[in-house]
């Protein structure tokens, strides 16, 4: 069975490049925001990843993430956070969180590919 992916980022053009890459493999659904994909989620659907920005407005991709872990029909699902800003301090938060990857911005597409692929086997 095809295995599902959300994406959630506000930029449009970052979210292209990513489905171009992930569409051949997986069902990629995208929102550009996280209180969108919230709505998405509770209206059913349940992907086997998550790949979220860090930096949006609104909500926030790490707010996101404590929300998915906190809720426990979404705290199962694998998330793996994009963020342009380098920060250890940062992304070892994001690990305690709950966050299952890290990727820094900008990335090499087949990099996040084959991370989604280790995530999801």
């Amino acid at each position: 069975m095809e295995k599902s992916v959300l994406l959630v980022d506000d930029k449009q053009e970052i979210a292209k490049i990513i489905m171009l890459y992930l569409s051949s493999t997986y069902k990629v659904s995208y929102k550009e925001n996280p209180l969108k994909a919230i709505a998405w989620l509770q209206e059913g659907n349940l992907p086997d990843l998550i790949i979220s920005d860090l930096n949006m407005p609104e909500m926030s991709g790490e707010e996101f993430l404590v929300y998915l872990k906190a809720n426990y029909l979404f705290s199962h699902i694998p998330v793996l956070i994009l963020s342009s800003v380098e920060s250890s301090s940062n992304r070892i938060r994001l690990f305690e969180e709950g966050a299952e990857d890290f990727i820094l911005k900008p990335f090499n597409p087949e990099e996040l590919r084959v991370r989604v692929k280790r995530i999801l086997r």
